[in-house]
């Protein structure tokens, strides 16, 4: 087998990835993730008044980038989240009676689930894998 000029696994490093969500409202998407998720807001950025927002915000290691740009990325998008304190997070959630959502949580053959639908038709699944 001929070796991989390209491969220099020494010199690489990967990092996590950030999920970019496509949101149509700032004013759902702040009730949804900071309200209701409990995410903290990074910064936002617009190229000038009255054009399309580009948002950074987080919930502990956890990123995400919250876009109205057209071709950022497509509603019904799916982001998988590994945690801990899954059934923590749930009752957090399930308390603040958000008006459109109550998730419960699966047991599903790769851990406990709970997944979400923000106002845009992303799905976010926050899976506790099984130890």
């Amino acid at each position: 087998m001929l070796a991989n000029p390209f491969r220099h696994e020494a010199a690489m490093q990967f990092s996590a990835a950030i999920p970019i969500l496509r949101i149509f409202s700032v004013e759902k998407a702040r009730e949804f993730y900071l309200d209701f998720l409990g995410f903290e807001w990074d910064w936002e950025h617009r190229y000038e008044a009255g054009m399309p927002l580009y948002a950074q915000v987080h919930r502990g290691d956890l990123v995400l980038h919250l876009s109205e740009h057209h071709g950022d990325a497509t509603p019904g998008s799916a982001v998988f989240v590994r945690m801990r304190g899954v059934d923590a997070f749930h009752a957090e959630v399930n308390a603040k009676g958000y008006g459109y959502m109550r998730p419960g949580v699966e047991d599903m053959p790769w851990g406990r689930v709970m997944a979400v639908l923000d106002p845009f038709g992303n799905r976010l699944s926050f899976c506790e894998p099984e130890d």
